[in-house]
């Protein structure tokens, strides 16, 4: 049997080659995205899977292996941990409380948290689109190897979270810049409970799960283990190894980065929020007041309340980005919502922007999205947020997505 080079210098059996299924007649590439999603695995990958939509035409697809001890092959169908992501679905939900005149974006927190927030600086906006200025908490508690394995069985509360993020240096005053922080969002769940009277993750559920029968997505909560099909989830660790953590306590993501879906639910997803099914028009726009990451770099990454736009060749495509240790997940989409893609891979932390993974998925997301047209890849990389910093052998995980 023939062997493929992973992440990490392993080798692994290879997998039988990337096959597309349930197209439909719609003028999808489905040539060039089967070749993208095979360059992604050549280019090291361990296993990809994505889905493909323009309109009523879907193409899926998966390349690659899903355990790399039994050689098992990746399906289109798995569940997969899609970190970030999930502070979509927080957003939106802030958003439909706005609409309905629960919650007031320009509020201080402390409103809604009296005793938790020190003053009155920081408000929900700033919460949303990453401008509060508030640590990210998971550069403590994940600041060494030892402590990603240490917390793998660790239950957190929302509450020790913020602390722990609150208590950090502040990394700009409220509201001067963008500082991608997960402590924004844990904040963000607090609210939705405090102003609803129920957990963050069953207000989702209420809102938008259920609606939009997204039947694969779910928080897992303190529950290690995936439900249902799964790909395994691996990290590059010392001396070469692919390190296994599938299995992982996820209370230190919660409304940050907990959940688990299937790129079909994803695409499912936005394409409701885009087309202006899940909120009202005034919080539509809201969601879509995109400020740049960089001033230096206005026409390059932007960030909304929730939602990232980034700059491809035919146009700006919005969605989001979520990585946690093994899994890493991308979701972009028109901003209309007919065309949609939605890569999920079973590797996280790997060195990047400039490596051919990250080069291999942005060629899938230009088929996708723009039929094939050229991309600066250099300068479009896949989007993770402030990039972790290489060690010998390891990438921290600091400034998780």
């Amino acid at each position: 049997m023939a062997t493929a080079v992973l992440v990490g210098g392993l080798t692994a059996p290879a997998a039988a080659e990337p096959a597309a299924t349930g197209h439909t007649d719609g003028g999808l590439p489905v040539a060039a995205l089967d070749a993208a999603l095979r360059e992604i695995t050549d280019a090291g990958m361990v296993g990809v899977f994505a889905e493909v939509r323009d309109g009523r035409a879907t193409w899926r697809g998966a390349g690659g292996i899903a355990d790399i001890t039994t050689g098992r092959p990746v399906r289109p169908d798995y569940r997969h941990r899609v970190g970030s992501i999930t502070k979509t679905f927080v957003s939106t939900t802030v958003l439909q409380l706005v609409g309905e005149g629960r919650i007031s974006l320009d509020a201080p927190v402390r409103r809604y948290l009296p005793g938790l927030m020190p003053d009155d600086a920081v408000t929900v906006r700033m919460l949303l689109n990453h401008r509060s200025g508030i640590g990210s908490y998971d550069q403590v508690i994940f600041a060494t190897a030892e402590q990603v394995e240490q917390h793998r069985t660790t239950t957190f509360t929302p509450r020790e979270l913020v602390r722990t993020g609150l208590d950090m240096p502040r990394t700009n005053p409220p509201g001067a810049a963008f500082a991608y922080s997960n402590t924004n969002y844990i904040l963000a769940g607090l609210i939705v409970e405090r102003v609803t009277g129920r957990p963050a993750a069953e207000e989702i559920r209420r809102r938008i799960l259920r609606p939009l029968e997204l039947r694969d997505t779910y928080f897992p909560g303190t529950e290690p283990r995936i439900t249902g099909p799964h790909s395994r989830g691996y990290v590059p660790w010392y001396e070469g190894e692919l390190r296994d953590f599938t299995d992982y306590n996820m209370s230190w993501g919660q409304m940050a980065g907990e959940l688990v879906s299937t790129t079909a639910d994803l695409d499912r997803f936005y394409r409701a929020l885009l087309d202006g099914r899940l909120l009202r028009a005034a919080q539509q726009a809201e969601l879509l007041r995109f400020l740049p990451t960089n001033p230096a770099d206005p026409t390059g990454l932007r960030y909304g309340l929730g939602l990232l736009s980034l700059p491809l060749a035919c146009g700006d495509a919005y969605g989001h980005d979520g990585q946690v240790f093994g899994y890493h997940t991308l979701s972009l989409h028109s901003p209309d919502g007919k065309r949609q893609v939605s890569v999920a891979l079973n590797v996280s932390h790997y060195q990047y922007p400039a490596d051919p993974i990250s080069a291999a998925t942005i060629q899938l997301v230009d088929a996708a999205l723009c039929g094939g047209e050229t991309v600066d890849a250099a300068r479009i990389s896949v989007p993770r947020g402030l990039p972790l910093t290489p060690a010998p052998g390891l990438l921290p995980p600091a400034q998780l997505r």
